[in-house]
């Protein structure tokens, strides 16, 4: 798990991307009527919000039943042919949602423009509800735990994969940003499908913690259990020794010899497989 490290994306000026970014960015010019309505909706809530960027993310949001309160895109019909295609259940909340701006105002409000031309606000769940997702036993999947992570993009990815194996939860430790807008970009806003929170090491949620290192066992001669906390180490030095010194099992992957390490979100997936094998 050996993947570069990078900090957060350049904003619009070449600056870090942060709510008030983006609501600086929405001052810039606006329509009158209805685009004009959404405008001032993001200014007003864009500090807060959790950036939806590009349409698949806005579809999983309003899927999991995200509040949206404001959804824009520069082809309104475009988008709308996209729901009809790859989001039916949901078309008719994207009809009645998305507002159609011109693309020189679009690409203010997003760090980088989406190719379905897509962008929407939506309001980030309750901390106590997650926290209370997290914390409820008995469980019927595991919580997975990122420590220290540093690679935006692999946190996104690991939480589509928890999203799509029906984890409880993505836990992160240190100091990223799990609701990062890039983040959220690369879980295809499925964010909103699984308890997703930042937390210390001391407050993980209960449940037998098994780390994947490589002096673990090997994993395939363990059944994980539904209540099992899950936790992989950062792309570049591997488990904290906080973590390590907490955990009950130290598990291994499968690797051919001199292959050095596999991607986060791979190994992730590997281990939550091996789960779902063992729970039919």
């Amino acid at each position: 798990m050996n993947d570069p490290v990078s900090g957060p994306e350049d904003g619009p000026a070449g600056g870090p991307v942060t709510g008030s970014t983006v609501r600086q960015a929405a001052d810039g010019p606006t329509d009158d009527g209805p685009a004009d309505d959404s405008l001032r909706t993001w200014r007003r809530l864009a500090d807060t919000a959790v950036l939806l960027d590009g349409f698949h993310a806005l579809k999983h949001a309003v899927r999991f039943d995200a509040e949206v309160p404001v959804a824009v895109t520069v082809d309104r019909a475009a988008a709308l042919a996209l729901a009809d295609d790859l989001a039916p259940d949901v078309r008719d909340r994207l009809a009645h949602l998305l507002r159609e701006v011109p693309q020189e105002t679009y690409r203010t409000l997003v760090p980088r423009p989406h190719p379905t031309a897509v962008a929407a606000l939506a309001v980030r769940p309750s901390r106590a509800v997650n926290l209370a997702a997290l914390a409820h036993t008995p469980r019927t999947a595991p919580v997975v735990v990122l420590d220290n992570p540093r690679n935006l993009g692999n946190a996104g990815a690991v939480i589509r994969l928890a999203a799509g194996f029906g984890a409880t939860g993505v836990v992160t430790t240190g100091t990223l940003d799990p609701w990062h807008p890039t983040v959220v970009r690369g879980g295809a806003g499925l964010h909103f499908a699984t308890a997703v929170e930042r937390l210390e090491v001391a407050d993980l949620p209960p449940g037998p913690l098994f780390a994947l290192d490589p002096e673990g066992d090997d994993i395939r001669g363990l059944k994980l259990p539904d209540d099992a906390v899950l936790a992989f180490g950062s792309e570049r030095s591997g488990l904290s020794t906080e973590l390590r010194a907490r955990a009950d099992h130290l598990l291994s992957l499968p690797m051919r010899p001199q292959v050095s390490s596999y991607n986060l979100a791979t190994s992730v997936a590997m281990t939550l497989y091996h789960w779902s094998m063992g729970s039919f």
